[in-house]
């Protein structure tokens, strides 16, 4: 919230994630940024995805900068916590005039 109040909408995805990572670094929170890991399909490595940031090792969080998310946007953050087998996951979107979240919960299998 800090990082959109500060910054507003407008500007490239890019420039919220260093942001971002620079307000995360303040706040003494271990993270990864542009975490890269593989997808399998029947245990076959299928390619890579990047994640924006893994914080304290449990969180995924996915950025956009769009001016409103999208069906398809929560579908990716969706794949991403089933790809990389994490429990809670967070979508931001700074393109928009209000900063938009969501919460995101993998289903259990």
């Amino acid at each position: 919230m800090e990082v959109h109040k500060y910054l507003g909408n407008g500007f490239q995805e890019v420039i919220y994630q260093r942001s971002l990572e620079l307000e995360m670094e303040q706040k003494g929170l271990s993270f990864s940024r542009e975490h890269e890991m593989d997808i399998y399909y029947k245990g076959a490595i299928v390619g890579t995805r990047r994640v924006d940031f893994f914080v304290e090792g449990r969180i995924m969080v996915e950025l956009k900068a769009i001016t409103a998310l999208e069906d398809v946007h929560l579908a990716q953050a969706i794949n991403y916590l089933e790809a990389y087998k994490m429990d809670i996951g967070l979508l931001f979107n700074f393109g928009s005039k209000s900063l938009q979240t969501k919460r995101l919960i993998r289903k259990s299998r």
